[in-house]
């Protein structure tokens, strides 16, 4: 790993508010991803399941996590499961966790070789009462390929019929979705290196560089300071391009008097940054350009003051969409006609501005949250609107990261991070 080490103190705030919720007499348990291959003997980059991160610190292929706060015996109660490392591993792949190692990053003391998991396992089974199986159901996750924590679910099942079941789901949706310190520090890390790239590119962007180009820069800033790199595939977006919502290619010309739409962000020890400019080929915007730049830019400032505890995730994008409309009223987009006859399925504003302005973030780029639930202090949000005009060539869409607090506004995250047209004309030239 790239990061820096974090303390273990983290991983058991964490296990303890999970454990704090589990049935009596039950135990649950988590495993790491799997290492995806590609084709022949290539493989896609290790990339660890946030759940058994969340709760272990453990950032390593063919883990398993069990908690059992019940157990009989201290020493069961919380058991992490290893590949045994070797002097052949550590040559041929690199240092693995030792025992010992890993109760530096976890804090947890029971550590066995995972050739002990089943055995193991199976004596917990004889002591409790219910399991607590991880299932993905997070509301945007499509999952076509069978993770290793689906093939132990249905191994489990089969070899232990008589046991009740459990979601350990639910009680991650809400336990990761508010952060704790050590995480918004891990964050705002993120959004500092993000930062990084993006002060970077208001020097290199010029008439006629290749989007790929751009790419290249920010991957150089965000390695170079401990980032494994993108938070996510990154999106720049020249001229109609930024019309695309998710447009990934990255291989077009950018053209004098168009504008770049960023969707580019770092992460940090897997933590994700998630920031999106939109900025001006030629390091100048028209002025037809600048009045779209900032309607959206109140939007966010409008939308960002609700960001309060409890709030309603419907109810704040109803009241989004009503900024948004009186936006596109005065940039003579949509008329009042057009609001007055509008379907409430699918507002007259949703033409310009057809995505939600926030998602969770924290672990994943969309990250864990139940939506209806109120929403609370210390979590993270994205806020992201965006006006698209494909009939004028551009797409304009400002996003930053903020953490909502006990009262008052929001902290922004990404407070440092240039938006305003000055300073980004400014920073250009």
């Amino acid at each position: 790993m790239k990061y820096h080490p974090i303390d273990r103190q983290l991983y058991i705030k964490n296990r303890a508010k999970f454990t704090a919720q589990m049935k009596p007499n039950s135990v649950a348990v988590f495993n790491s991803n799997d290492i995806y291959p590609v084709s022949a003997d290539s493989t896609l980059p290790f990339a660890q399941h946030r759940d058994i991160l969340y709760l272990s610190g453990v950032d390593q292929e063919e883990s398993i996590l069990l908690l059992f706060p019940d157990a009989p015996y201290e020493n069961q109660r919380e058991i992490l499961f290893l590949k045994e490392t070797s002097a052949h591993i550590a040559v041929w792949e690199g240092e693995k966790l030792t025992k010992e190692r890993a109760f530096e990053v976890s804090g947890i003391k029971t550590v066995y070789w995972l050739t002990d998991f089943h055995k193991v396992l199976n004596e917990m089974m004889t002591y409790c009462d219910t399991i607590y199986i991880n299932t993905n159901e997070h509301y945007r996750a499509v999952v076509e390929t069978e993770t290793r924590e689906a093939r132990f679910v249905k191994w489990w099942k089969e070899k232990y019929p008589a046991h009740q079941v459990a979601k350990s789901n639910p009680i991650l949706q809400r336990i990761r979705s508010v952060k704790e310190s050590e995480e918004l520090d891990l964050i705002q890390n993120a959004c500092d290196i993000t930062e990084k790239g993006f002060r970077r590119l208001l020097s290199f962007v010029k008439p006629n560089v290749m989007e790929y180009e751009i790419e290249a820069e920010l991957i150089h800033e965000f390695v170079r300071n401990r980032s494994r790199g993108f938070a996510y595939t990154p999106i720049i977006a020249s001229g109609n391009n930024a019309n695309v919502l998710h447009y990934i290619e990255n291989n077009q010309q950018c053209k004098a008097g168009d504008l770049i739409l960023l969707d580019v962000a770092a992460e940090y020890a897997n933590y994700s940054s998630d920031l999106t400019r939109t900025i001006p080929v030629s390091g100048r915007y028209s002025d037809r350009q600048k009045a779209v730049y900032n309607a959206v830019l109140n939007v966010k400032n409008e939308a960002t003051k609700m960001l309060v505890p409890g709030t309603l995730w419907k109810q704040y994008h109803l009241e989004v969409g009503k900024i948004m409309t009186s936006e596109l009223l005065g940039l003579g987009l949509i008329d009042k006609a057009d609001v007055q006859n509008e379907n409430p399925e699918w507002p007259a504003y949703k033409k310009y501005f057809m995505h939600g302005t926030s998602h969770h973030m924290g672990l994943d780029t969309h990250d864990y949250g139940l939506l209806h639930e109120p929403i609370k202090a210390n979590m993270v949000f994205t806020v992201e609107p965006g006006i698209y005009i494909p009939a004028e060539g551009f797409g304009i869409r400002l996003e930053d990261n903020v953490v909502v607090q006990e009262s008052g506004a929001p902290f922004n995250l990404m407070r440092n991070i240039p938006i305003e047209i000055d300073e980004i004309e400014g920073l250009m030239h």
